[in-house]
């Protein structure tokens, strides 16, 4: 595996930003034989030649990570604390250029890569460094022996992240995962590398130890696949689908891992007639973000029947006003679809959910005024309750719209999916919302609200949106091996 020598051929120039297209393994920029192609979702241009991972590289980056460990995992609170937040000044530093390049590569708005996300990622590092110092449990008693709970770091993490929020859900397992004591290898998807490399450089200039974070780029079947084999990794976490997530489960159950799995979902938002009508249609115009590239998104509208009409109406005058286009420009609202094979996904199950017998109230179909990788915002009627399209993942701006009459047929229609992993109710009764909270199936319910995440909270899912949770200390639960020490208490004879 050779490394790279002529380092001004494996930079390439995205969106004024030099973004270097090496794996990152040891604290070195590395090649591989192969390469691939990442083009933009904007305009499908070429952005970069990419470094083509496999078994090889897998391999040596899983070979520094294991290297690295007992140096990091002995290194104390303090000053792994002090490099996280390091980090974080240096992603606060490149706000401007991580928003750039990854809007580039993966078409959200770059809007909100500067307000929200790019801001959120910086907080990641901040949150579990801060957490770190603080992380205990109070000593408890046993027949006067003191029992003592630690944190002991795990490994080797492999860290296999998705394509709609790249840099914001690598830094979710990243930093937990460092804060803990581990050492990381990240393989970031292949439709949004850039920022994976941009990390690397930052987390190098704050003086993070070589072998502690190496990233691997490539395809899932060939570098992931290798990756999550290695009988050296300790944890595996995963965003993304579900038959991806069964072959790494297994590879893991080979060798005895631990996983954590987050597997997107089929999220209800249920409205009642009761609501604040002008917050529920609010709610819902809010699961056409990122183009509707969104794990948590409430596609399945459930609506009382009594106010249907009335909620409809609103929704599509809001949904045909939402202005669709470059996700460079301000005032767009929403951009285009991650990659043609994606919006070919996205555009055949809503034709065969129109063939079955579905209604287009709005949208239906690609925006031909756009071309490319644009999908206009579409809300279906007059679908079955075990149709396709109200039970599998659609994961586009796409929503499905039912009606209800009762408590318990909202319950039942929103527990009809094998998902789990959120769900969203807009009502007036406060007394409602803690009975249904109470029977939905989801590891997040949001109240007249959506879209509210704090790091202290535990986030996954139920069902096959997952396994396990993870933020505050869940997050050091998985990324850890929890310790209980019992000791006798003083004065107690030991036998010589």
């Amino acid at each position: 595996m050779p490394h790279g020598h002529d380092a001004a051929r494996a930079v390439a120039q995205v969106a004024g930003v030099a973004v270097d297209t090496r794996h990152w393994i040891n604290g070195e920029r590395v090649t591989s034989p192969d390469t691939f192609t990442d083009t933009s979702p904007i305009d499908g241009a070429p952005l970069a030649r990419i470094s083509r991972g496999g078994a090889a590289e897998a391999a040596a980056a899983v070979d520094a990570a294991h290297t690295a460990f007992p140096g990091w995992a002995q290194t104390n609170h303090t000053e792994r604390a002090r490099i996280l937040h390091a980090i974080a000044d240096g992603i606060e530093a490149r706000i401007e250029e991580l928003a750039a390049v990854e809007t580039a590569d993966n078409g959200a708005l770059l809007r909100s890569h500067r307000r929200g996300v790019m801001p959120r990622v910086a907080h990641n590092f901040r949150f579990f460094a801060d957490w770190l110092l603080q992380l205990r449990h109070d000593d408890f008693d046993t027949r006067g022996h003191t029992n003592h709970i630690s944190w002991d770091p795990a490994g080797v993490c492999a860290l296999i992240t998705p394509w709609n929020a790249p840099l914001m859900l690598a830094t979710w397992k990243v930093a937990p995962a460092l804060a803990a004591g581990n050492t990381v290898v990240l393989k970031p998807a292949e439709w949004s590398p850039l920022t994976a490399s941009l990390l690397a450089d930052i987390a190098a200039e704050a003086g993070l130890p070589a072998g502690v974070l190496n990233v691997v780029q490539g395809y899932g079947h060939e570098a992931g696949a290798a990756l999550v084999r290695d009988p050296r990794v300790a944890r595996i976490s995963f965003t993304g689908s579900v038959p991806t997530a069964r072959h790494i489960a297994g590879a893991a159950a080979a060798n005895l891992v631990p996983v954590s799995l987050e597997l997107g979902g089929k999220s209800p938002l249920l409205v009642f007639a009761d609501c604040d009508l002008d917050l529920a249609v609010d709610l819902a115009v809010e699961q056409f973000d990122n183009a509707g590239q969104v794990c948590l998104a409430g596609t399945r509208l459930l609506v009382e029947a009594s106010i249907a009409d009335e909620f409809t109406q609103r929704l599509i005058a809001r949904t045909e006003a939402l202005r669709q286009g470059d996700p460079r420009g301000e005032a767009t609202d929403i951009g285009p679809n991650i990659h043609p094979a994606h919006l070919t996904r996205i555009d055949s199950f809503v034709q065969r959910a129109l063939a079955a017998g579905a209604r287009a109230l709005t949208g239906g179909g690609p925006n031909t005024d756009l071309g490319g990788l644009y999908y206009r915002p579409t809300l279906l009627t007059d679908v079955a309750p075990d149709a396709e399209i109200v039970t599998e993942e659609v994961f586009g701006p796409v929503l499905t719209l039912q009606t209800f009459d009762t408590e318990e047929a909202a319950v039942a229609l929103a527990n009809a999916t094998r998902f789990g992993l959120a769900a969203a109710l807009a009502t007036g009764d406060q007394e409602r919302a803690h009975r249904i909270t109470g029977q939905l199936v989801a590891g997040t319910v949001w109240v007249n609200c959506f879209f509210v995440r704090d790091l202290r909270a535990p986030f996954g899912g139920s069902r096959h949106s997952g396994i396990g949770r993870e933020g505050g200390t869940w997050s050091f639960d998985f990324y850890c091996d929890l310790k209980n020490t019992v000791t006798a208490p003083k004065g107690w004879l030991t036998r010589g």
